[in-house]
Protein backbone atom coordinates (compact mmCIF):
# COMPACT_ATOMS: atom_id res chain seq x y z
CA UNK A 1 0.00 0.00 0.00
CA UNK A 2 1.09 3.60 -0.45
CA UNK A 3 -0.12 6.88 1.05
CA UNK A 4 -1.59 9.53 -1.26
CA UNK A 5 -2.29 13.19 -0.55
CA UNK A 6 -5.99 14.06 -0.43
CA UNK A 7 -7.26 17.60 -0.91
CA UNK A 8 -8.88 17.82 2.52
CA UNK A 9 -5.44 17.98 4.14
CA UNK A 10 -4.72 21.26 2.37
CA UNK A 11 -8.31 22.49 2.87
CA UNK A 12 -8.87 22.18 -0.88
CA UNK A 13 -7.16 25.52 -1.51
CA UNK A 14 -4.70 24.56 -4.24
CA UNK A 15 -4.74 24.08 -7.98
CA UNK A 16 -3.75 20.55 -8.91
CA UNK A 17 -0.18 21.23 -10.05
CA UNK A 18 0.68 22.98 -6.78
CA UNK A 19 -1.14 20.24 -4.87
CA UNK A 20 1.01 17.59 -6.57
CA UNK A 21 4.19 19.51 -5.83
CA UNK A 22 3.28 19.76 -2.14
CA UNK A 23 2.61 16.01 -2.09
CA UNK A 24 6.11 15.40 -3.43
CA UNK A 25 7.75 17.89 -1.09
CA UNK A 26 6.02 16.34 1.94
CA UNK A 27 7.21 12.86 0.98
CA UNK A 28 3.99 11.23 -0.24
CA UNK A 29 4.25 8.28 -2.59
CA UNK A 30 1.06 9.25 -4.40
CA UNK A 31 -1.63 11.86 -4.96
CA UNK A 32 -5.37 11.84 -5.55
CA UNK A 33 -6.59 13.26 -8.85
CA UNK A 34 -9.89 14.67 -7.69
CA UNK A 35 -9.47 18.13 -9.23
CA UNK A 36 -11.67 18.54 -12.32
CA UNK A 37 -8.86 20.46 -14.02
CA UNK A 38 -6.76 17.32 -14.53
CA UNK A 39 -9.02 16.27 -17.40
CA UNK A 40 -8.36 19.58 -19.17
CA UNK A 41 -4.61 19.25 -18.58
CA UNK A 42 -4.63 15.96 -20.47
CA UNK A 43 -3.04 12.60 -19.81
CA UNK A 44 0.36 13.44 -21.30
CA UNK A 45 0.95 16.51 -19.14
CA UNK A 46 -0.41 14.89 -15.98
CA UNK A 47 1.70 11.77 -16.51
CA UNK A 48 4.81 13.88 -17.10
CA UNK A 49 4.20 15.87 -13.92
CA UNK A 50 3.56 12.74 -11.84
CA UNK A 51 6.69 11.05 -13.18
CA UNK A 52 8.80 14.14 -12.52
CA UNK A 53 7.57 14.27 -8.94
CA UNK A 54 7.84 10.48 -8.44
CA UNK A 55 4.15 10.25 -7.50
CA UNK A 56 1.71 7.42 -8.14
CA UNK A 57 -1.83 8.37 -9.20
CA UNK A 58 -4.16 7.03 -6.51
CA UNK A 59 -7.68 7.68 -7.75
CA UNK A 60 -9.56 9.84 -10.27
CA UNK A 61 -12.89 11.54 -9.55
CA UNK A 62 -15.99 10.27 -11.33
CA UNK A 63 -17.19 13.24 -13.43
CA UNK A 64 -20.81 12.04 -13.50
CA UNK A 65 -23.68 13.63 -11.55
CA UNK A 66 -25.85 10.65 -10.64
CA UNK A 67 -27.49 12.19 -7.56
CA UNK A 68 -29.70 14.72 -9.33
CA UNK A 69 -32.36 14.38 -12.03
CA UNK A 70 -32.13 12.30 -15.19
CA UNK A 71 -31.25 15.27 -17.40
CA UNK A 72 -28.24 16.14 -15.24
CA UNK A 73 -27.12 12.52 -15.26
CA UNK A 74 -27.41 12.14 -19.04
CA UNK A 75 -25.58 15.39 -19.69
CA UNK A 76 -22.70 14.55 -17.33
CA UNK A 77 -22.35 11.05 -18.82
CA UNK A 78 -20.96 12.72 -21.94
CA UNK A 79 -17.76 13.38 -19.97
CA UNK A 80 -17.24 9.79 -18.90
CA UNK A 81 -15.66 8.12 -21.96
CA UNK A 82 -12.96 10.79 -22.13
CA UNK A 83 -12.39 10.65 -18.39
CA UNK A 84 -12.10 6.87 -18.46
CA UNK A 85 -9.60 7.06 -21.32
CA UNK A 86 -7.65 9.63 -19.28
CA UNK A 87 -7.57 7.37 -16.20
CA UNK A 88 -6.33 4.44 -18.26
CA UNK A 89 -3.69 6.54 -20.00
CA UNK A 90 -2.14 7.80 -16.76
CA UNK A 91 -2.04 4.29 -15.31
CA UNK A 92 -4.79 4.86 -12.74
CA UNK A 93 -7.75 2.61 -13.66
CA UNK A 94 -9.61 3.68 -10.51
CA UNK A 95 -12.38 6.23 -10.03
CA UNK A 96 -14.42 7.07 -6.97
CA UNK A 97 -17.61 8.78 -5.85
CA UNK A 98 -19.76 8.92 -2.72
CA UNK A 99 -23.31 7.68 -2.40
CA UNK A 100 -25.72 9.49 -0.05
CA UNK A 101 -26.90 7.42 2.90
CA UNK A 102 -30.22 9.25 2.77
CA UNK A 103 -32.82 9.69 0.02
CA UNK A 104 -36.07 11.49 -0.70
CA UNK A 105 -37.71 8.47 -2.30
CA UNK A 106 -38.37 5.16 -0.55
CA UNK A 107 -35.15 3.15 -0.58
CA UNK A 108 -36.34 0.53 -3.08
CA UNK A 109 -37.33 3.22 -5.58
CA UNK A 110 -34.08 5.13 -5.15
CA UNK A 111 -32.04 1.95 -5.43
CA UNK A 112 -33.67 1.12 -8.74
CA UNK A 113 -32.82 4.55 -10.18
CA UNK A 114 -29.24 4.57 -8.98
CA UNK A 115 -28.64 0.96 -10.03
CA UNK A 116 -29.70 1.78 -13.57
CA UNK A 117 -27.34 4.77 -13.64
CA UNK A 118 -24.38 2.84 -12.24
CA UNK A 119 -25.03 0.07 -14.74
CA UNK A 120 -24.69 2.67 -17.49
CA UNK A 121 -21.47 3.88 -15.87
CA UNK A 122 -20.21 0.29 -15.71
CA UNK A 123 -20.77 -0.13 -19.46
CA UNK A 124 -18.88 3.11 -20.18
CA UNK A 125 -15.92 2.12 -17.99
CA UNK A 126 -15.63 -1.49 -19.09
CA UNK A 127 -13.88 -0.91 -22.45
CA UNK A 128 -11.16 1.04 -20.63
CA UNK A 129 -10.70 -1.42 -17.76
CA UNK A 130 -11.46 1.30 -15.22
CA UNK A 131 -13.17 0.47 -11.91
CA UNK A 132 -15.40 2.75 -9.86
CA UNK A 133 -15.41 2.69 -6.06
CA UNK A 134 -18.67 3.66 -4.31
CA UNK A 135 -18.20 5.22 -0.89
CA UNK A 136 -20.91 4.47 1.67
CA UNK A 137 -21.53 7.05 4.41
CA UNK A 138 -21.83 5.84 8.00
CA UNK A 139 -22.53 8.67 10.52
CA UNK A 140 -26.01 8.84 12.03
CA UNK A 141 -26.57 12.51 11.25
CA UNK A 142 -26.07 11.81 7.53
CA UNK A 143 -28.29 8.73 7.47
CA UNK A 144 -31.13 10.78 8.97
CA UNK A 145 -30.71 13.80 6.71
CA UNK A 146 -33.65 12.78 4.49
CA UNK A 147 -36.99 11.05 4.96
CA UNK A 148 -35.52 7.66 4.03
CA UNK A 149 -32.20 5.92 4.66
CA UNK A 150 -30.21 4.50 1.79
CA UNK A 151 -27.47 1.86 1.98
CA UNK A 152 -24.74 2.69 4.49
CA UNK A 153 -23.29 -0.64 5.60
CA UNK A 154 -20.27 -2.24 3.92
CA UNK A 155 -22.00 -5.50 3.00
CA UNK A 156 -25.12 -3.77 1.67
CA UNK A 157 -23.19 -1.36 -0.53
CA UNK A 158 -20.99 -4.20 -1.78
CA UNK A 159 -24.05 -6.20 -2.82
CA UNK A 160 -25.46 -3.11 -4.55
CA UNK A 161 -22.16 -2.43 -6.33
CA UNK A 162 -21.93 -6.01 -7.59
CA UNK A 163 -25.49 -5.74 -8.94
CA UNK A 164 -24.40 -2.76 -11.04
CA UNK A 165 -21.67 -4.57 -12.99
CA UNK A 166 -18.15 -5.86 -12.68
CA UNK A 167 -16.49 -2.43 -12.92
CA UNK A 168 -18.32 -1.17 -9.83
CA UNK A 169 -16.85 -1.83 -6.37
CA UNK A 170 -16.19 0.02 -3.12
CA UNK A 171 -14.23 2.91 -1.74
CA UNK A 172 -13.64 1.92 1.90
CA UNK A 173 -13.15 4.78 4.35
CA UNK A 174 -12.19 3.88 7.94
CA UNK A 175 -14.39 6.73 9.20
CA UNK A 176 -17.56 5.49 7.52
CA UNK A 177 -16.71 1.82 8.12
CA UNK A 178 -16.43 2.55 11.84
CA UNK A 179 -19.62 4.63 12.12
CA UNK A 180 -21.61 2.06 10.14
CA UNK A 181 -20.63 -0.63 12.65
CA UNK A 182 -18.31 -2.38 10.21
CA UNK A 183 -16.09 -5.32 11.13
CA UNK A 184 -12.71 -6.50 9.98
CA UNK A 185 -14.42 -9.56 8.51
CA UNK A 186 -16.50 -7.29 6.25
CA UNK A 187 -13.33 -5.98 4.63
CA UNK A 188 -11.29 -9.18 4.69
CA UNK A 189 -14.06 -11.09 2.90
CA UNK A 190 -14.45 -8.48 0.15
CA UNK A 191 -13.07 -9.71 -3.19
CA UNK A 192 -9.92 -7.81 -4.12
CA UNK A 193 -11.46 -6.71 -7.43
CA UNK A 194 -14.15 -4.90 -5.43
CA UNK A 195 -11.70 -2.89 -3.29
CA UNK A 196 -11.08 0.09 -5.52
CA UNK A 197 -9.71 2.70 -3.13
CA UNK A 198 -9.17 3.33 0.60
CA UNK A 199 -9.43 6.48 2.72
CA UNK A 200 -8.50 6.94 6.37
CA UNK A 201 -9.59 9.21 9.22
CA UNK A 202 -10.10 8.68 12.93
CA UNK A 203 -13.11 9.30 15.18
CA UNK A 204 -13.47 10.94 18.59
CA UNK A 205 -14.94 8.97 21.49
CA UNK A 206 -18.47 10.40 21.22
CA UNK A 207 -21.93 8.84 21.05
CA UNK A 208 -23.36 8.42 17.52
CA UNK A 209 -25.72 11.38 17.88
CA UNK A 210 -22.76 13.69 18.63
CA UNK A 211 -20.63 12.65 15.64
CA UNK A 212 -20.30 15.14 12.79
CA UNK A 213 -18.79 14.19 9.45
CA UNK A 214 -17.06 17.56 9.32
CA UNK A 215 -15.17 16.95 12.58
CA UNK A 216 -12.71 14.12 12.10
CA UNK A 217 -9.34 13.29 13.58
CA UNK A 218 -6.07 12.24 12.01
CA UNK A 219 -5.46 8.47 11.93
CA UNK A 220 -4.27 7.34 15.35
CA UNK A 221 -5.76 10.28 17.26
CA UNK A 222 -9.08 8.61 18.08
CA UNK A 223 -10.75 5.28 18.78
CA UNK A 224 -10.80 3.47 15.42
CA UNK A 225 -9.03 0.11 15.42
CA UNK A 226 -6.56 0.66 12.59
CA UNK A 227 -4.75 -2.59 13.29
CA UNK A 228 -7.98 -4.41 12.46
CA UNK A 229 -8.81 -2.09 9.54
CA UNK A 230 -5.45 -2.38 7.78
CA UNK A 231 -5.00 -5.98 8.78
CA UNK A 232 -8.26 -6.81 7.01
CA UNK A 233 -7.17 -4.90 3.91
CA UNK A 234 -3.89 -6.84 3.90
CA UNK A 235 -5.78 -10.11 4.24
CA UNK A 236 -7.99 -9.12 1.29
CA UNK A 237 -4.84 -8.45 -0.77
CA UNK A 238 -5.22 -4.69 -1.17
CA UNK A 239 -2.05 -3.01 -2.46
CA UNK A 240 -3.11 0.38 -3.81
CA UNK A 241 -3.49 3.90 -2.43
CA UNK A 242 -4.56 5.01 1.04
CA UNK A 243 -5.70 8.63 1.19
CA UNK A 244 -6.11 10.33 4.58
CA UNK A 245 -9.37 12.29 4.21
CA UNK A 246 -9.82 14.50 7.25
CA UNK A 247 -12.38 17.28 7.54
CA UNK A 248 -12.02 19.83 10.30
CA UNK A 249 -9.04 19.28 12.65
CA UNK A 250 -8.07 22.96 12.17
CA UNK A 251 -6.67 22.22 8.72
CA UNK A 252 -8.10 25.37 7.15
CA UNK A 253 -6.02 27.39 9.63
CA UNK A 254 -2.79 25.55 8.80
CA UNK A 255 -0.46 26.20 5.91
CA UNK A 256 -1.04 23.57 3.19
CA UNK A 257 2.44 22.17 3.77
CA UNK A 258 1.70 21.73 7.49
CA UNK A 259 -1.60 19.90 6.88
CA UNK A 260 0.01 17.64 4.30
CA UNK A 261 2.90 16.80 6.64
CA UNK A 262 0.56 16.07 9.56
CA UNK A 263 -1.58 13.73 7.48
CA UNK A 264 1.44 11.83 6.21
CA UNK A 265 3.06 11.51 9.63
CA UNK A 266 -0.06 10.20 11.39
CA UNK A 267 -1.12 7.84 8.60
CA UNK A 268 2.39 6.46 8.26
CA UNK A 269 2.45 5.75 11.98
CA UNK A 270 -0.77 3.72 12.05
CA UNK A 271 0.08 1.84 8.87
CA UNK A 272 3.56 0.94 10.14
CA UNK A 273 2.06 -0.18 13.43
CA UNK A 274 -0.40 -2.37 11.49
CA UNK A 275 2.48 -3.82 9.47
CA UNK A 276 1.25 -2.71 6.05
CA UNK A 277 3.86 -0.06 5.28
Amino acid sequence: MFIALNGTLVARRLAWEEFARIAHAAGYAGADLLHAEVFDMGAAKVSELLAGLNLKPAVVALPVEFRKDEAAFVESMRKLPGAAAFAKAIGCPRMSTWVPSWCELPRAEQEKIWRKRFQAIHHALEPHGVRLGLEYLGPLHLRTRGPHQFLYRHSDMLAFAKSCGGQIGLLVDSWHWHHAGGTAADIASTPLADLVHVQAADAPNLPPEKILDSERLMPGEGIIDFAAFFGALRKAGYRDGVSPEVFGRGLKDMAPEQGAALGLRTTTAVMKKAGVL
